[in-house]
């Protein structure tokens, strides 16, 4: 029926699409005032003037401030009301969860750490996810009803067809049938659940190395080994969620793993993971390497390798980088991506040193040639991904003025 909300090109349609417009335009520039939002959106000075006395009136906008350093009057300035809403993100390993609040405009606003030692937690999951938001929600000066939605990022991924946690049997505690149901029936907002390194891929896309790439592959090597695969711009997640558990490849060069989800490792991750590093700088005749977990210890051997040019560091990073290329080249062969990020830890510490010799090697290994670029994203970006996916549906939802 015509002149019903949701009738495109009804003047509610296309007043909430300019409202959409200036509020995402606020977002990327911070303060505008009318002249220049009329002139980003192409509206007119009264329709810019009601389409902002409008979002101030439902609390989307404030005005703040005035324009400074022309003659006469500074202009008003408008903002987006950071409180409209607050959206939270968790970071679960097996070692401790990493929680944070941000406001509207993505300012992290609260974050909380709370360890989990031991291969048995020592309390239930339920309660670890809510101690760890109400840590970051108190600090933030909130109460856990004034969250918006939260995103959880875990090692592996929850079956979409049974939802219990696959692909991650190193986290203790998170693989109950009912816990899904058990945590939605104790906290009060949307909650969505996506593997980690699927967000490092949402935070480089947004934020980093990524930007403006509609394909690409990001590899992850810290803890585990693993892929974010982005086609199109969207997430490629698989049947059952295990897309990118690249760990479990088999691949030349090292013996065939048998009972992969038994042994939560794989050909890839044996050739190519953090803890392959330790032992190979032994192997080769390195020394003073450090007793550190693996995963730091690998990211200290690549970052000395690549900052101090000796025979033998060389001899490292060209053999890892050799083993990096070597399952690169069946994800390049078979995806053709246009990008391929190098994130976390083992990665990053190589900086551009390693990157290039990943980037000639994979020239050698695969037909086709993706540009190959270190990830920008490196405070926490597990968090920074979960943020920016619950931010990303919670805009949506709030940002949407038709109803």
């Amino acid at each position: 029926m015509a002149g019903t909300a949701g009738t495109p090109g009804t003047p509610r349609v296309l007043r909430a699409m300019n409202d959409r417009a200036a509020l995402d335009l606020l977002l990327e520039h911070g303060p505008l005032s009318r002249t220049r939002i009329g002139k980003l959106t192409g509206l007119s000075k009264p329709t810019a003037s009601q389409l902002l006395a409008r979002l101030e009136a439902a609390g989307l906008v404030l005005a703040t401030g005035t324009t400074e350093g022309r003659p006469g009057p500074g202009a008003q300035l408008y903002e987006v009301n950071p409180t409209a809403a607050y959206a939270a993100g968790l970071d679960v390993t097996p070692e401790r969860i990493l929680a944070a609040v941000a406001d509207i405009t993505g300012r992290t606003v609260g974050s909380y750490e709370l360890p989990t030692p031991g291969r048995r937690p020592s309390q239930p999951v339920v309660r670890q996810v809510t101690d760890a938001l109400d840590g970051a929600v108190k600090a933030a000066g909130l109460a856990r009803d004034d969250v918006h939605r939260l995103v959880i990022g875990t090692p592996g991924a929850f079956d979409p067809n049974t939802g219990r946690l696959r692909y991650a049997s190193h986290l203790p505690g998170w693989h109950t049938p009912a816990l899904l149901d058990e945590l939605a029936a104790i906290l009060p907002m949307p909650v969505e659940y996506e593997n980690d390194v699927n967000l490092v891929a949402v935070a480089e896309q947004r934020l980093g190395a990524a930007r403006g790439h509609e394909d690409f592959v990001l590899l992850w090597n810290e803890g585990g080994l693993g892929a974010a695969l982005v086609l199109g711009g969207r997430l490629h997640r698989g049947w059952t969620g295990g897309a990118g558990e690249v760990g479990f490849l088999p691949v030349p060069g090292t013996p065939l793993v048998r009972q992969v989800t038994k042994a939560n490792s794989g050909g890839y991750q044996e050739l190519a993971g953090s803890q392959a590093i330790p032992r190979l700088a032994a192997e080769i005749g390195l020394t003073n390497i450090p007793s550190t977990p693996y995963a730091e210890a690998a990211a200290t051997l690549v970052a000395r390798a690549a900052g101090e040019d000796t025979v033998l560091n060389r001899l490292l990073l060209q053999t890892y980088a050799t083993r990096l290329a070597t399952g690169l080249a069946s994800l390049v062969s078979v995806l053709d991506p246009e990008l391929v990020v190098l994130s976390g830890a083992s990665l990053t510490a190589g900086g551009e040193v390693l990157r290039a010799l990943v980037q000639a090697e994979l020239e050698e290994l695969a037909a086709s040639r993706p540009r190959l670029v270190v990830g920008d994203v490196r405070e926490h970006p597990v968090l920074r991904g979960a943020l920016e996916s619950a931010l990303t549906t919670t805009r949506d939802e709030v940002f949407n003025t038709s109803r």
